[in-house]
């Protein structure tokens, strides 16, 4: 039997605090082998994310059936920070993109970070990154770590926004060093970076000036406009990490979507990976808590690159996977030696 009328009935618009929602999927089982000092790295992570957020943003962070002092942990996290809203336990570990696809469906910012547990944030970042959604109205997919080696992955929105929107140039690397240490941190026999990708990135600019960001860019930290996620594959995966999964779910549904794939020219997260060195204490005990309260998100435009222009993107790279033709590309846009690039 109900009993008179729900007053929420009378209040039913929805308003929110924040515009920019960040999404924390974590896994961590035990403390042995592989996990022995991951739980060490994923309060580097936390601790570094709430230093450096500004009001206007709040925090998802889901538990992947980790061990019950990880659940404590994150528990005790909810129950002070003012940031974090939202924990979701499973006891299932569910995957990464299923975490994301349960948090971010159920949530109304127009901004989403998607992050793994093993990110250490640096002073900056959301400034950097919103920056570049405002100065670039097609930008889907920004990630606060810039990278050398991923212009051509799924960037077919971007490239041919370069050619005929914007303008390409190479530029010399503002940290080579955050890029190397990245590398270093991935625990490769083989490292990712020759000494000339250190050197040289490839730089998108707005023709009149006022934007520039580095094309492409991976997805262990990205900030996403929504509609990726609410527009992109519906279904859940069972797969629960690799295989293509992330490039299924974040990288194909940005560029087909007809947004832009970059990332901020200056380093502002690093790599923990499952063994927090030194120096990433010393760079967390030394961040200053953020006081911004973000920007105006109505700055944020949503404007997409078209069908026939992606189609145009897309012959680009294809061109771009000739060695020649790829050669004076990169020439033509200022790259002394595209043969080692």
């Amino acid at each position: 039997m109900r009993v008179g009328s729900n007053p929420e009935k009378e209040n039913k618009s929805i308003q929110l605090d924040s515009y920019h929602r960040v999404i924390v999927p974590v896994y961590i089982p035990n403390f042995e082998g592989y996990f022995e000092h991951s739980f060490d790295g994923f309060k580097l992570c936390i601790e570094s994310l709430l230093k450096t957020v500004h009001t206007q943003t709040r925090i998802t962070i889901y538990n992947n059936n980790c061990h019950s002092s990880v659940k404590e942990y994150i528990d005790s996290q909810f129950k002070s920070s003012i940031y974090i809203d939202q924990v979701f336990h499973s006891k299932e570990n569910l995957g990464k993109i299923n975490a994301i696809l349960a948090a971010s469906k159920g949530n109304l910012e127009s901004l989403i970070t998607i992050t793994d547990a093993d990110v250490l944030f640096q002073q900056g970042w959301q400034a950097a990154i919103e920056d570049i959604f405002v100065k670039f109205p097609q930008a889907g997919m920004v990630s606060p770590v810039p990278s050398s080696k991923v212009l051509v992955n799924h960037t077919a929105s971007t490239w041919f926004y370069g050619f005929f929107k914007g303008k390409l140039e190479f530029q010399n690397v503002l940290n080579p060093e955050a890029m190397h240490l990245f590398d270093l941190s991935l625990g490769n026999e083989k490292l990712m970076y020759e000494p000339i990708h250190l050197e040289n990135y490839l730089v998108l600019k707005n023709k009149n000036n006022l934007g520039e960001a580095v094309v492409g860019c991976g997805h262990f930290v990205a900030t996403l406009k929504r509609n990726v996620l609410d527009l992109g594959p519906n279904k859940p995966t069972f797969i629960k990490i690799d295989g293509g999964v992330e490039e299924k779910y974040i990288d194909i549904s940005n560029d087909s979507l007809g947004y832009l794939r970059l990332a901020t020219k200056e380093n502002f997260a690093y790599h923990i990976g499952n063994k927090p060195e030194s120096w990433m204490y010393d760079l967390v005990s030394n961040l200053i808590p953020e006081t911004s309260n973000g920007i105006d998100s109505s700055l944020i435009l949503d404007k997409k690159i078209g069908y026939f222009y992606r189609k145009t993107g897309r012959l680009i790279l294809r061109i771009m996977g000739n060695k020649k033709t790829r050669n004076q590309f990169l020439k033509k846009f200022g790259l002394l030696n595209p043969d080692n690039y």
